[in-house]
């Protein structure tokens, strides 16, 4: 009888995990390419939303994030490069400029300065941690055509290379918003930061040279700056740098293509902008301000 009684105790539990397992199953099948909300909209954060999946990131991250697709412009890069380099900057240090690591690495890929990579004060500059990536990265023969952990193992030589295959896909999502291939892709919402003025507009258009390069920059109205940009891709990288950065320079609203973002309703993420009534805009730039 107890041997019975077990019997029908393992066959109800078998077919209760079964069931669990068809029910996960189901969720995911009917979840699949869906977009979600960010799941904190309190405080700060940033979200990029890909043909895939929606990718949450904290400001810090999307900032870092906006650079080194910025610097990879500046650089002629191709996205596979820059999906190449969030990869990297994932595994190695969760994408932050760390002031630390193993042995002397520092910085958002762990660059080593007894490595030749710099100094550990220039490592500490994502412009110039990511240029110095990327220069590296160039020369490895092929990369396009390589793995994406190949890739970076390529340039990085660390310990497990392969480990960087598991950002693959996350680096993909990402490097397509924050290069423009998708427009729009890209916001943050920032609930506890003061906004007030003036906007730092000198500051921001200085950082955005650097990391860019020399862009065409003027004023349309005070304050509200115009940067001159080459095509629709670009723009969107320049507005997705914008917003990421709108914190340290008080920027309060980016506009391009029609549409804009504010930094009163950040979560609310890109929408339409009628010209007609809400100030001055530029065909063809990048307005903020």
């Amino acid at each position: 009888m107890a041997s019975s009684r077990s019997k029908r105790s393992n066959q109800v539990g078998a077919a209760a995990i079964l069931a669990i397992v068809l029910l996960i199953a189901g969720l995911a099948i009917a979840s699949r390419g869906r977009h979600f909300p960010p799941p904190v909209l309190q405080g700060s954060g940033c979200l990029v939303r890909s043909s895939s999946y929606d990718v949450p990131l904290t400001t810090g991250q999307a900032g870092l994030a906006a650079t080194i697709a910025g610097v990879a412009r500046r650089r002629s890069m191709p996205v596979r490069a820059v999906t190449i380099a969030y990869a990297t900057a994932l595994q190695e240090s969760d994408l932050e400029n760390l002031s630390y690591g193993d042995r002397d690495s520092v910085g958002v890929f762990q660059q080593r300065p007894s490595q030749g990579w710099g100094t550990r004060q220039q490592l500490l500059d994502p412009i110039y941690a990511t240029s110095r990536f990327f220069a590296a990265l160039a020369s490895v023969p092929g990369y396009r055509h390589l793995l994406v952990y190949q890739a970076a193992q390529a340039v990085q030589r660390s310990a497990d290379g392969y480990a960087y295959s598991q950002y693959a896909p996350q680096g993909a999502a990402m490097a397509a918003g924050f290069s423009g291939h998708l427009a729009r892709a890209v916001w943050c919402w920032y609930g506890g930061a003061k906004f007030g003025r003036p906007v730092r507009l000198a500051a921001a258009s200085r950082q955005l040279a650097a990391t860019f390069g020399q862009l065409p920059v003027g004023q349309i109205t005070d304050p509200m700056l115009a940067v001159r940009v080459s095509h629709r891709l670009a723009g969107w990288a320049v507005a997705a740098w914008l917003v990421t950065h709108a914190a340290n320079y008080r920027i309060r609203e980016v506009r391009y293509q029609g549409y804009q973002w504010t930094a009163a309703h950040g979560a609310k993420g890109w929408t339409r902008y009628s010209s007609r009534g809400q100030g001055p805009t530029a065909r063809g730039a990048v307005t903020f301000g």
